[in-house]
């Protein structure tokens, strides 16, 4: 570590700051999980009314003096905020508990750090690690700080302190670096599946809404599932065989969560762009959460961050199991259209009902059907090829081919126009004579 922190240990304090402004409110529940998720064990759960937080503590003297008291009764190790805290803050509230101090943004970076199993994963956290450590290191050379500068007055606290300021600058570059990378292979890899004309879908939500019992289901994968935030860092992706339409790429990505660092979405940049890149995004949803609706717009607010939410999506209401009297259903728009699904990933109802929504929605755009090209038409068999359209072939007596395609329709009307024919006739009838 670049700096000197207090020993820490798991047993913690957590405050909440209550009566504040709704948009800027935290949820005193999903801080409990969250801290959970962390492995810290909760001794004390104080609920500050606070309305106009303060600069030094960001709470009052007074909650301060009372909590410092409460720090050392129950031998904590540290406190955890559930708001954001100014470097300051953390310095003086560190003063006077004589403990570790952590906001929601290092709680969170925290628990993605545990989680974190690829090579890629852990380099988005640990870069936004460092761009978070970076407006906090001078905390560890506060003993130090007599040492002013100026002539003759350079000491070792500077010395040290800009020497670890220009280490954390170079690990920063060789992640930014490394990551590049990471992102022109991932790159590479969708325009293969794009080439292939594979579509891609993606699971997005709220963490732990289910998204990755709902993908081991749909696939028979084994990905990790757990009762517990963020379960799910890094991206898989699964090849999934859909009736009457064709292989799909399946990807289970990060959940979101309210107020998600902003950090962690600039480092999971590259592991987001699998969703912001989808042709369908499957939106899951704890259908038993009471602040599902507030969880949706969450949702909806990080994929505009990330330029996803003109996407397609698909609602995939879950837990169906928790619910009493709904049926596994399709709901549709009033073109007809499946607009959401209700489903049960842990007893797999509905999952028949979700394949069929998904194929639905993909071959509005595509072109699926079997062509009979005569010899003539050579030309067009080969840009088919080319585009890596054609599913199989077989040869009439004629010497012609008989091609089963798939491709998206917009191309498949581009090809046919360029040979002089008409293509909503040739689409019904489905051959060229």
């Amino acid at each position: 570590m670049f700096f000197e922190r207090h020993g820490g240990g798991e047993r913690a304090i957590l405050v909440h700051l209550d009566g504040q402004d709704p948009e800027a409110r935290e949820d005193p529940q999903e801080f409990q999980e969250l801290a959970n998720s962390a492995g810290a064990e909760t001794v004390a759960f104080v609920s500050v009314p606070r309305h106009r937080p303060t600069a030094k503590y960001l709470i009052g003297s007074g909650k301060v003096e009372e909590l410092r008291d409460l720090v050392k009764a129950e031998h904590v190790d540290i406190v955890i905020f559930n708001h954001v805290l100014t470097p300051s803050q953390e310095r003086n509230l560190e003063r006077v508990f004589e403990c570790r101090v952590l906001d929601r943004t290092g709680l969170i970076l925290d628990i993605f750090a545990q989680r974190a199993r690829t090579h890629e994963g852990k380099l988005q956290v640990e870069l936004a690690q460092l761009d978070h450590m970076s407006t906090r290191l001078v905390r560890g050379w506060t003993h130090l700080e007599r040492q002013g500068g100026g002539i003759g007055m350079r000491g070792p606290g500077e010395t040290q302190l800009e020497t670890d300021r220009r280490l954390l600058r170079v690990r920063v570059r060789q992640l930014k670096s490394r990551l590049e990378k990471v992102r022109s292979q991932r790159d590479q890899a969708r325009r293969g599946r794009q080439r292939a004309d594979i579509p891609s879908v993606s699971l997005v939500g709220y963490t732990n809404a289910g998204k990755s019992t709902l993908f081991n289901a749909m696939t028979d994968s084994n990905v990790f599932a757990a009762n517990q935030l963020f379960a799910t860092l890094d991206p898989t992706l699964r090849r999934l065989e859909l009736d009457d339409f064709g292989p799909i790429v399946l990807a289970d990505t990060v959940g979101f969560i309210r107020h998600l660092p902003h950090k962690l979405v600039e480092a999971f940049r590259s592991t987001l762009e699998e969703s912001s890149n989808s042709d369908l995004l499957l939106h899951v949803i704890d259908s038993h959460e009471p602040e599902r609706m507030a969880q949706i717009e969450q949702v909806m607010a990080v994929l505009g961050e990330i330029g996803a939410d003109g996407l397609p999506i698909l609602e995939v209401y879950n837990k169906l199991d928790l619910l009493e009297g709904v049926e596994p259903q399709i709901q549709r728009d009033a073109d007809g259209k499946p607009q959401r699904v209700w489903v049960s990933a842990r007893d797999g109802r509905g999952l028949d009902l979700l394949k069929q929504a998904v194929a639905e929605l993909l071959g509005d755009d595509l072109f699926v059907g079997t062509l009979r090209l005569p010899q003539r038409f050579a030309r067009l068999r080969a840009q088919f090829f080319k585009l890596g359209a054609v599913q199989s072939e077989e040869h009439d007596e004629e010497g012609g081919s008989l091609l089963a395609v798939r491709l998206p329709r917009v191309e498949f009307n581009r090809l046919v126009s360029r040979e002089g024919m008409q293509p909503q006739e040739f689409i019904e009838q489905h051959t060229l004579q």
